[in-house]
């Protein structure tokens, strides 16, 4: 539940190495959170499910994996908050509900729920290997279906909370430059609205966040795109919509001059589209 100040105290983030997803979490920390759950792939040595640290403590040994995930529980835990590490794997459903119970067994409710995992890839590489192309699309809209029914489940029957979907703008109008990664986010954007609409009544809510080109790791190499912005400008935007808890679905657009700008793209006809180079 949120705390006696109405700020949110418990946070679940799964793809616990996400530069934004971890930026959220900090500010949400700085915020008053308290109890935080890392959920991250490749977790062996963590101490198992439940791995963790409170303020001060030093989080367990553990694989070369796992040693970021550590660093990261150790700077969270140093703001003052309890972090436990469990492993998640996305490309692995059944494993899915674990994941939730073990995360309500650590820290109880869950106020925000993070699905912040995702791979980016290049369209040539896609071209390429239509295998690799499939595996992307199975992380970066398959795995977010799985964990978004599970998170709707969890925070319909708390009665609050609210699910973060982190999509892309590459998902508002599919371009050819990367197409099998944007059409992976539009089908996780019309899902992420139809899981909000679904939950309308229940006191459980779905934001998504819509950023343009974020310069981080995922990124790296690549030439900004104009209205690029980084993690910690996504992560500012999406806990401001986070603190406006009236609304049972919101949508944010990073910077917010990105939604403007495609509501006009989208009726740019598809001979002009199509010579859009990224």
């Amino acid at each position: 539940m949120k705390n006696s100040l109405g700020a949110v105290d418990t946070v679940l983030l799964l793809g616990g190495r996400s530069e934004i997803g971890l930026e959220i979490v900090r500010l949400l920390v700085r915020l008053g959170a308290s109890r935080v759950v890392l959920a991250v792939r490749d977790a062996p040595g963590l101490g198992g499910p439940g791995a963790g640290s409170g303020p001060g403590a030093e989080a367990g040994s553990g694989s070369k994996a796992g040693s970021g995930s550590e660093a990261e529980a150790g700077r969270l835990s140093g703001l003052g908050a309890e972090v436990h590490v469990v492993p998640f794997d996305a490309l692995d459903p059944g494993s899915h509900q674990e994941v939730f119970d073990a995360a309500v067994r650590l820290v109880g409710d869950l106020d925000v729920v993070i699905s912040g995992f995702g791979v980016l890839g290049s369209q040539a590489a896609y071209d390429a290997d239509p295998a690799a192309a499939m595996t992307a699309v199975a992380v970066n809209y398959g795995a977010h279906v799985s964990v978004g029914l599970h998170a709707a489940r969890v925070l319909r029957a708390q009665g609050h909370g609210t699910l973060v979907v982190l999509s892309s703008v590459a998902g508002a109008r599919v371009r050819r430059a990367n197409f099998v990664y944007g059409s992976a986010k539009a089908g996780l954007d019309g899902f992420a609205q139809g899981l909000g609409d679904a939950l309308h009544g229940s006191g459980a809510r779905v934001l998504i966040v819509r950023p343009g080109f974020v310069i981080g790791r995922m990124t790296e190499g690549l030439t900004p795109a104009p209205l690029s912005s980084t993690p910690r400008q996504v992560a500012v935007a999406t806990v401001r919509a986070l603190r406006d808890g009236t609304r049972t679905s919101a949508e944010v657009w990073v910077p917010r001059a990105l939604g403007p700008v495609f509501g006009v793209l989208r009726l740019l006809p598809r001979a002009l589209w199509r010579r859009m180079p990224r």
